[in-house]
C-alpha cells in the first residue's frame, strides 16, 4: 500500500480475526515507533509487545474502555519514565504520540487494523508488563487483522469539512 493509502485507510478497529501477526510484520510495526522523531532525539520510551492470549485478556481490564486488547493479535504498551515537570510530561507525550502513530499507519499500510487504549491502572499494567516503578505505561495499542472489513481507504469519511478545520495566515 502507499503512504497515502495507509493514511486513508487507517481507522480505529476494535474487532480482529483470530489470525496471528507474523514476527516480521510485528518487527516493522515496532521499527516505525523505535525511527518516530523525538524531542532534541531523547527517545524517551520503552515498548513492551503482548501477544500472549491470557496477557492480553488480563492487559485489557486497566482500562474500562479498552477491551478490544483482550482479542487483539499483539498489543504494544508505550512507556516512559514518569516525571513531575508538566513541560517534560507534555513533551513526552507528543513523542509517544508521534511514535503511536507511526506504528498504526506501518501496520494499515500492511493490511492490520490498530486501537489505542488509555491505561488507568498503572499497578495491573506494572504487574504484567514488569516495568520499573518509576515508569508508566502511558498508552496500549492493540493490532490485528480487522473482522469486520479490509482496511481499504476510506473515500467519504466521517471527518469535519477540510474548510471548515484548515485555517490560512489566521483564524
Amino acid at each position: 500500500m502507499e503512504t497515502w493509502d495507509a493514511i486513508r485507510a487507517r481507522r480505529n478497529v476494535r474487532t480482529y480475526q483470530d489470525r496471528p501477526i507474523t514476527a516480521e510484520d510485528l518487527d516493522r510495526i515496532l521499527e516505525a515507533a523505535r525511527r518516530s522523531p523525538s524531542s532534541s532525539n531523547q527517545q524517551r520510551w520503552d515498548f513492551v509487545v503482548v501477544t500472549d492470549r491470557e496477557r492480553l485478556r488480563e492487559l485489557a481490564k486497566v482500562w474500562t474502555y479498552g477491551q478490544h486488547v483482550a482479542s487483539s493479535a499483539a498489543t504494544v504498551a508505550l512507556l516512559a519514565r514518569d516525571t513531575s515537570d508538566p513541560d517534560e510530561q507534555a513533551s513526552i507525550q507528543y513523542d509517544l504520540g508521534q511514535a503511536s502513530m507511526s506504528m498504526m499507519i506501518a501496520a494499515a499500510d500492511l493490511g492490520i487494523g490498530s486501537c489505542h487504549s488509555a491505561v488507568r491502572d498503572q499497578l495491573l499494567a506494572r504487574e504484567l508488563l514488569g516495568h520499573p516503578g518509576d515508569v508508566r505505561c502511558e498508552v496500549l495499542i492493540g493490532f490485528g487483522y480487522p473482522a469486520d472489513r479490509p482496511l481499504n481507504p476510506i473515500s467519504k469519511p466521517n471527518r469535519r469539512p477540510f474548510d471548515e478545520v484548515v485555517h490560512r495566515e489566521r483564524w
